[in-house]
């Protein structure tokens, strides 16, 4: 039977659905931000705004279930066939991934929160997000534009690497990293 934790070899389904559904909404994003800014239509980069908007606000709740739910999970350890360079640096990887996964959202948030259009944000049109408590300023408006941007792109600088990582471990190095975030532990293990 497969078990909602982790266990010493294997990740459990927690763990698993959150990485997967966290990973793609945080790749979705940045294509539908890549879309949204290059959308002629009026109308139609408003709505994409607005959903990139709920669907960020989403994801900042995800990610911090995420870390959450890892904190009180202990990660299987790394196979034997990991090297000791990559056994110090991984961790390193995986925080700077949850870094970026939180600072995201947090500066897309307050890029809408120093606005002067004072567009409210309404996650999926079901109640107002209050905006942080920041200035309503041009300056700062363009800051968090710019500040957004390059954590997006970062973001996905990180996650290209996180990717080709588990490619290696599953094609060349032919161990257990990348299968197991695929199949759950269980109950025996």
């Amino acid at each position: 039977m497969q078990t909602i934790t982790n266990t010493a070899t294997r990740y459990g389904w927690a763990t698993i659905v959150l990485h997967w559904l966290v990973g793609l909404i945080f790749i979705g994003q940045f294509m539908l931000g890549f879309v949204m800014v290059r959308t002629s239509s009026q109308r139609t980069a408003f709505e994409l705004i607005q959903l990139h908007k709920s669907i960020g606000f989403l994801l900042l709740g995800l990610i911090i279930l995420r870390i959450a739910w890892r904190l009180g999970n202990v990660a299987p350890p790394l196979p034997p066939s990991v090297g000791a360079l990559e056994r110090r640096t991984a961790p390193l990887a995986h925080f700077a991934l949850y870094v970026f996964q939180i600072a995201l959202p947090l500066s897309g948030w307050a890029l809408v929160s120093v606005s002067t259009l004072e567009i409210p944000s309404m996650p999926f049109n079901l109640f107002v997000m209050p905006n942080l408590p920041l200035t309503e300023s041009d300056a700062a408006e363009s800051f968090w534009a710019s500040a957004h941007w390059y954590l997006a792109y970062a973001g996905m600088g990180l996650v290209a690497l996180h990717v080709c990582a588990a490619l290696r471990h599953h094609l060349l190095l032919r161990d257990s990293v990348l299968t197991r975030m695929i199949t759950p532990s269980s109950a025996g293990e």
